[in-house]
């Protein structure tokens, strides 16, 4: 593995697709080149008022309920009991992160009081959330639906796009020996370490649906929590960033990309004048884009850094992601958003569409399809986008798919899916202060002493991960439910027995 780059470098990549990027200028004598849009983005102005984000609350609720109980298919009343009411903050500004906690409070008050109600409509799939609260004024209704085939699709009253009605054309099931299949041996005895060290994680930590062991070649370990299933998919919020920015590597390597020093080439920043054009694709894998909401509220306008905005808001999440503003120099600051990556996968819906493909049947087949993740399927916006920066679900043993790929270096069934170089890419971390890397985190900051500090790992909400560990040829996958509180300490004994399992 080469070494991390210094802060200001470009890593060591393979010369077929880490061209020389000449200086990046704006210069007033380029011509306006729209191709089929406007070239500049529309600012968006994001509305932060109480209404707007009771809205966001109550789309929220509704979406975790038709998630739980359509799409990884839990009993309902299981479904309400594992409900975690999620406040929805006004912006915190470029050096502060909001506090929901007074916020999430009041809602699970609301809701034991009577104030809040759920219905539940199992022949469409869907889930309406309500907050009647008279000293607020009208009512404030929520909804999300879950359409055969995909993940839950945040409506709040809006019907969503027709093409999601019908599910997405996926390749069969293999019926081949994991990983290149789906058939999954019985796992070998590993030991009292790592059973007796997994009991104590499970004990520890009561939302965890599972935990899986494995080496490039088989699933060496594997343990379900209370409502887990080796066949059953949970959300797994962003560790969907790692596939995006997985599937940025793919069209680099298909030529459908030049590389990631390049200015990225989002379909709502045509314009080489627009300030958009200094963000490179790296920028956006490594949260260093410099994109922000400008939002006005109750209290006036203020700068907000979206951190969920795209799992509240029935909206256009990839027309949204390109109108934010460019708040700071572009790589000059890390910040951890969503936006960044949901132009990441506005870009490549419009690769996929300058080559006359499918976008939905495409995006799947491009990587997914390949590895065989035939549980993994993606949430929607309203408009039918695919959502780049989470909400997508999967089995375990299909995440850990993902996590094999990057064990071998991009080669898969002895086909190259990914440049060479690019694993060294992705997942080192090179910008100062920082373990994030390109999608994916690492444990440069010693987060689990058990690893060394180039571990690398996916990364979703309440602490779910899948770990790539490249030196001891092992993976550790764990999932999780949404807001449930893990043990770290207790996972970082997991992964010290997973890493001596021989």
């Amino acid at each position: 593995m080469n070494d991390a780059p210094g802060l200001g470098t470009a890593p060591t990549l393979h010369p077929d697709w880490f061209p020389e990027v000449a200086e990046r200028t704006i210069d007033s004598r380029v011509p306006f080149v729209p191709r089929g849009h406007p070239g500049l983005a529309t600012p968006l102005v994001y509305d932060v008022t109480e209404r707007a984000l009771r809205q966001r609350e109550m789309n929220f609720a509704a979406k975790r309920l038709v998630d739980m109980a359509f799409v990884s298919k839990l009993d309902w009343a299981d479904a309400l009991a594992r409900l975690r009411w999620r406040g929805v903050a006004p912006a915190g500004g470029l050096d502060a992160i909001p506090d929901a906690s007074a916020r999430k409070a009041r809602l699970a008050s609301a809701f034991a009081a009577g104030a809040i109600a759920i219905t539940q409509d199992t022949s469409a799939r869907a889930v309406r959330v309500v907050w009647t609260d008279p000293d607020f004024g009208a009512p404030v209704s929520g909804g999300a639906t879950a359409p055969v085939g995909w993940g839950g699709i945040v409506t709040g009253g809006r019907e969503p796009d027709p093409v999601t009605s019908s599910p997405i054309a996926r390749a069969a099931p293999s019926g081949r020996l994991w990983p290149l299949g789906d058939d999954v041996p019985s796992a070998p005895a590993t030991g009292a370490g790592l059973d007796c060290a997994v009991d104590h994680f499970l004990a520890t930590s009561p939302g965890v649906y599972g935990v899986l062991v494995a080496a490039p070649d088989r699933i060496l370990f594997e343990r379900y929590g209370t409502g887990g299933a080796p066949v059953r998919v949970t959300p797994s919020w962003s560790m969907n960033k790692s596939m995006t920015g997985t599937l940025i590597g793919r069209l680099i390597n298909l030529g459908w990309l030049d590389g990631v020093h390049i200015p990225a080439p989002a379909p709502a920043w045509r314009d080489p004048r627009g300030i958009h054009a200094l963000i490179t694709l790296d920028d956006l894998l490594r949260m260093r884009s410099g994109l922000a909401m400008a939002c006005l509220g109750d209290n006036g306008p203020a700068l907000g850094f979206e951190g969920a905005a795209v799992y509240f808001d029935a909206a256009d999440a990839f027309a949204a992601a390109q109108a934010n503003i460019v708040a700071v120099r572009p790589g000059a600051v890390f910040r951890y958003i969503n936006a960044g990556i949901n132009v990441l996968a506005a870009i490549i819906r419009d690769r996929i569409e300058l080559h006359g493909l499918n976008y939905h049947e495409t995006i799947y087949s491009l990587l997914p399809d390949i590895l065989g993740m035939s549980s993994y399927r993606m949430s929607a916006d309203i408009a039918g986008n695919l959502i780049g920066s989470g909400a997508a679900f999967a089995t375990l043993r299909d995440w850990a798919k993902l996590a094999v790929l990057y064990l071998q270096d991009g080669m898969w069934n002895g086909e190259r899916l990914l440049p060479e170089g690019w694993v060294d890419y992705a997942l080192a971390a090179t910008h100062g202060g920082t373990s994030y890397a390109a999608t994916f985190w690492t444990n440069a900051d010693r987060r689990f002493p058990a690893l060394p500090p180039d571990a690398a790992w996916l990364s979703g909400a309440s602490d779910q991960r899948v770990f790539i560990l490249r030196d001891a040829r092992r993976i550790v996958a764990v999932s999780n439910e949404t807001d449930a509180k893990m043990d770290l300490a207790a996972l970082n004994m997991v992964l010290a027995a997973a890493i001596a399992v021989t």
